[in-house]
């Protein structure tokens, strides 16, 4: 019975760094960019865009393609910047523990 309490106690305190993390990775801010930093995408920790930041020196009238190709490339730059330090706050957080192989957290 002893160990079941235990095992309680280091669930509820898994559990409270669980929702501490996700507070952190929220308020996280990544900046993603494309064509050397000529286009930069700054998103947030729920892949929310909270900036866009466009150098004057690729306006052109006849480039909005390209343009637009820029935009999502520097977001998704961002986006995988997230995802980078989401599964490293999770593996720091789960250092340590007998996780089976491939299983990923927060559940």
């Amino acid at each position: 019975m002893k160990d079941l309490m235990g095992l309680m106690g280091k669930a509820k305190e898994m559990q409270a760094k669980f929702q501490a993390m996700q507070e952190e990775i929220a308020n996280l801010e990544v900046t993603g960019q494309s064509a050397g930093g000529l286009v930069q995408v700054t998103l947030s920790g729920k892949f929310e865009m909270r900036a866009l930041k466009i150098d004057p020196s690729i306006f052109k009238e006849d480039d909005v393609e390209i343009l637009e190709d820029l935009v999502l490339a520097a977001h998704n730059d961002a986006k995988v910047k997230v995802e980078a330090e989401m599964q490293k706050k999770t593996s720091e957080l789960t250092a340590g523990m007998p996780l089976p192989p491939g299983m990923k957290l927060p559940f």
